[in-house]
């Protein structure tokens, strides 16, 4: 069978039905903490994001161990160009002064984009190998859970842009003062005579910010792997359905090489755009009304 990225899959859900495989692929390894169903880990989106994280800090430290002041090496000039493009973003954009605002924004636009990187594995190949431990283990594969792509979790992007929401006020406050900031709030931009209804909107305005960077990344991540895991079961049963496997195959490849070639775009966009929104937000609160 093939899969979404057009090699061979070696994983079969349990049962070898659709709604199986698409089931096992959209669960995640969870742990409950205690007693309590309240508090559960998705541990597969915790380590994912760890990883990453690991290997964004340990690279940019490595390239700033050996930076030259000569000819830069490969990776140097690879580094440099991504540093000297997100700076250039933040001072055309950030209006204040601020030593946090570049090296923010380039972390947040390379651990998005490695999060969100993660849909181009291909869809069995980590879930598979999981399942293969797990079974050497003595444990059931089929309950063997994996989801690698960190962003697809909407408590990963609603954790980042609640950190941004968070920013935002620290931001506020320090350029503002607490008198100034709180001024703003009952004042802008009707006056302190409609207090109440400034109120209301600084409320709305500020709520819908961390739901808009959340879900808008969710969204686009979540879909993407849907749609890989649609186009893996274009060959899953295919002879059931009177089809032939090699010709559903093919067009499982074709299928898996458009959607790929388009879902690259995807990737470097929402990062895109889940940086640019940050350095706006934070220009706007350090901003006077």
């Amino acid at each position: 069978m093939l899969n979404a990225t057009g090699i061979f899959s070696v994983m079969e859900p349990a049962g070898g039905g659709p709604t199986e495989y698409i089931n096992h692929h959209l669960h995640f390894w969870q742990v409950k903490v205690g007693d309590s169903a309240f508090m559960t880990l998705n541990v597969d989106t915790l380590i994912f994001t760890f990883v990453l994280s690991a290997l964004f800090f340990l690279s940019f430290w490595l390239a700033a161990r050996k930076v030259t002041s000569g000819v830069p090496g490969k990776f140097q000039a690879f580094v440099e160009t991504i540093v000297e493009f997100v700076d250039g973003l933040v001072k055309e954009t950030f209006h204040g002064r601020s030593k946090l605002i570049a090296p923010l924004s380039i972390t947040i636009f390379c651990l998005v984009f490695l999060m969100n990187f993660m849909d181009m594995v291909p869809v069995d190949f980590l879930p598979w190998a999981w399942a293969s431990g797990h079974e050497i283990a003595g444990h059931d594969p089929a309950h063997a859970y994996l989801r690698v792509v960190p962003t697809a979790d909407l408590n990963t992007t609603f954790g980042l842009s609640l950190s941004v929401f968070l920013l935002i006020q620290v931001f506020g406050i320090g350029h503002k003062g607490v008198g100034g900031f709180t001024k703003e709030i009952f004042t802008a931009p009707f006056g302190p005579w409609l207090a109440p209804v400034n109120m209301l909107l600084r409320v709305i305005e500020e709520g819908v910010r961390p739901l808009s960077l959340s879900l808008r990344l969710f969204g686009n991540m979540y879909a993407g792997e849907l749609i890989f895991i649609l186009i893996a079961l274009m060959t899953l049963n295919s002879s059931l359905a009177h089809f032939a496997t090699w010709p559903m195959g093919l067009m499982q490849l074709v299928a898996g090489f458009a959607w790929t070639t388009f879902h690259i775009l995807i990737i470097v966009l929402q990062a895109f755009i889940f940086m640019m929104l940050t350095i706006v937000y934070l220009s706007m609160s350090a901003e006077s009304h």
